[in-house]
């Protein structure tokens, strides 16, 4: 075997860690409701991730909740102030609905 290992592993180069830091999956699956609500919106979004903002900040505030990441600011991870987010919402689903 080579020292890169039968799988290709390291081969001198020295690995880098996440800019975040790792946080533990889910295990207990508690917040399992909140990732299907996502994941599921991205489905019937054609996964336009911006029309599923609010549900991807509810599954991260969730994980903080919980503890299976650090707590930080919404604002640090790309998102607005629940206020002009949550108006933001508003105007995306009124255009919905004029639209039908």
């Amino acid at each position: 075997m080579s020292a890169g290992g039968a799988f290709g592993g390291n081969r001198g180069l020295r690995p880098v860690p996440p800019e975040k830091g790792v946080f533990p999956l889910d295990h207990m699956h508690l917040c399992d409701l909140e990732k299907k609500e996502y994941l599921n919106c991205l489905k019937s979004a054609g996964h336009k991730s911006e029309e599923c903002r609010h549900l991807s900040r509810k599954y991260l505030e969730c994980r903080m909740e919980k503890n299976l990441m650090a707590k930080q600011d919404m604002s640090e991870l790309g998102f607005k102030t629940v206020d002009a987010e949550t108006k933001s919402e508003e105007k995306t689903e009124q255009t919905k609905r004029n639209e039908e």
